[in-house]
């Protein structure tokens, strides 16, 4: 069995990112995935999906450094199910990719 996932998009904008227990860090944004297809008129049209990418540790420093708003991007990484009950006992899941490898396709411009 295998947790894998694979998308080359542009992030919507820069990386947050964070630090906890010291030095640990983690660092969260939301990717833009376009994909072209043919609709039932024959004619073009382009749909976007959002995803929501996590880093963790040495990879998140990795994000911080070179991902920025609208260069584009390729991750592998694993779908990760998150499931929580607020303080008003409403009960709420998303899902994230964590990313486990980062390829710059367009280079942050020093």
């Amino acid at each position: 069995m295998r947790n894998s996932v694979m998308l080359i998009g542009r992030p919507g904008a820069d990386p947050e990112m964070k630090t906890f227990n010291g030095n640990n860090k983690v660092s969260r944004f939301r990717l833009a995935v376009t994909e072209s297809h043919r609709n039932a008129n024959d004619e073009w049209v382009n749909e976007t999906q959002w995803f929501t990418l996590v880093a963790w540790g040495k990879q998140a420093e990795r994000v911080e450094k070179n991902v920025k708003k609208g260069l584009q991007v390729a991750v592998e990484g694993s779908l990760r199910n998150n499931e929580w009950t607020d303080d008003k006992g409403q009960r709420h899941s998303n899902t994230e990719v964590w990313i486990n490898d980062l390829f710059l396709i367009d280079k942050v411009k020093d």
